[in-house]
C-alpha cells in the first residue's frame, strides 16, 4: 500500500507564492556587447550629413632648406591641395518599432513596456552600427586600407612578430588593436608558446591584453570565416590625422549623438509606432592611420609537454 503524506500543518510554498511579488529583471539580450570600437573612436559632428576630407596633393614637393650663415637665396614653395577631395555621406540605420497601446497601458509595471522595447531596439541598432563601421563596403575600416598597409602573418597564427610589423606601419601614436575574441586568444597562445605572455591593463573597468603597451580590444563584429580573421591597428582623432567617427548633431528627438527616436502616431489597430534612426559614418584621414594583419589563423593550438631529463 502506497505511503500517504501526513496532512499539512502550515501554509505550503505553492499557495504562499500566490501572495508574493517576484523580483523581476529588465529584459536581457545576449547579443549586446561592449562595442569598444564606437567607444574608442573620436566622433566628429557633421553639418548637412557631408564630411569633406581635404589632403596635401604632394607633400614631397614642399621645398624647405636649413639656411647657412651666408646670404644664399631662400627656396620658394607652396602647398597644393587635392582638387577633388573625397566626401563622406552619413549612412542611416533605421527601424520602426510597433507597440500595441493595450500592452503598454496594462503591462508597464514595474517596467515601462515602451521604454524597454525602445532600449532593446536601440541596443540592436548600435550593434549594427559597429558592424557597419568595420565591414561596410563604402566606409568600413576593412575597406579603407591601402595595399601597403596590408600584411599577412608569417606562420598563419598571429605572433608577436606580426603585431610588431603592424606597429611599424602605424607608428605615429597608435591607439589600439581591434580583433575578434578568438583571434586575441590565438595571439595569447602564441605568446605563451614563446614564453612572452603579454601584459594586461585595466581600461574602462575591464582587463585587456596589450602588446608593446598598445591594448587589444575585442569585437565579435570582426569577420571570422573558416577559422580565419584579421587584426586592425588604428590611430584615432582629427588632431592626430587618424580615424574619426562621423555623426549628425541636433536631430529631432535626439537620444544620444546621431541617434533619434520619433513618435509616428497610432493607427486604427491601436498600434503606436516609433521611428528609430542612427546616422553615422567613418573617415580615415591619412593612409598610415590604419593597418591590417589579414588571413590570421585562430584555431592553431600547441601541445605543451614537460621536458624530462
Amino acid at each position: 500500500m502506497a505511503d500517504t503524506l501526513p496532512p499539512s500543518t502550515a501554509l505550503g510554498d505553492v499557495a504562499a507564492r500566490q501572495l508574493a511579488n517576484a523580483t523581476k529583471t529588465v529584459p536581457q539580450m545576449s547579443s549586446i556587447t561592449p562595442r569598444w570600437l564606437t567607444r574608442l573612436l573620436h566622433w566628429v559632428p557633421v553639418e548637412a550629413g557631408i564630411y569633406r576630407l581635404n589632403r596635401v596633393k604632394d607633400a614631397g614637393s614642399v621645398n624647405v632648406e636649413c639656411s647657412g650663415r651666408d646670404e644664399r637665396e631662400l627656396p620658394q614653395t607652396f602647398v597644393d591641395y587635392v582638387e577633388n577631395p573625397r566626401e563622406y555621406m552619413l549612412s542611416a540605420v533605421n527601424t520602426v518599432l510597433d507597440v500595441h497601446t493595450r500592452v503598454s497601458d496594462l503591462y508597464s509595471s514595474p517596467y515601462s513596456q515602451i521604454g524597454e522595447q525602445l532600449r532593446l531596439t536601440i541596443e540592436t541598432i548600435k550593434e549594427r552600427q559597429e558592424r557597419e563601421l568595420i565591414v561596410n563596403k563604402e566606409y568600413g575600416l576593412l575597406n579603407h586600407i591601402v595595399p601597403k598597409q596590408r600584411i599577412k602573418p608569417r606562420t598563419g597564427a598571429p605572433t608577436p612578430d606580426d603585431l610588431d610589423e603592424l606597429l611599424s606601419l602605424v607608428w605615429k601614436e597608435p591607439a589600439f588593436f581591434l580583433a575578434h575574441p578568438r583571434t586575441i586568444a590565438a595571439f595569447g597562445r602564441e605568446c605563451t608558446r614563446r614564453g612572452v605572455p603579454p601584459p594586461t591593463v585595466a581600461l574602462h573597468g575591464s582587463q585587456f591584453l596589450t602588446w608593446r603597451g598598445v591594448p587589444l580590444f575585442p569585437s565579435d563584429k570582426m569577420p571570422l570565416e573558416q577559422g580565419k580573421s584579421s587584426i586592425l591597428l588604428l590611430r584615432t582623432g582629427e588632431s592626430r590625422q587618424g580615424v574619426v567617427g562621423l555623426y549628425q548633431p541636433n536631430l529631432p528627438g535626439e537620444q544620444s549623438p546621431g541617434l533619434s527616436v520619433r513618435f509616428m502616431g497610432i493607427d486604427h489597430r491601436a498600434i503606436a509606432s516609433y521611428l528609430v534612426s542612427l546616422y553615422c559614418s567613418l573617415a580615415v584621414l591619412t593612409d598610415d592611420a590604419i593597418a591590417v594583419l589579414e588571413h590570421v589563423e585562430t584555431e592553431k593550438y600547441h601541445d605543451y609537454k614537460p621536458e624530462y631529463k
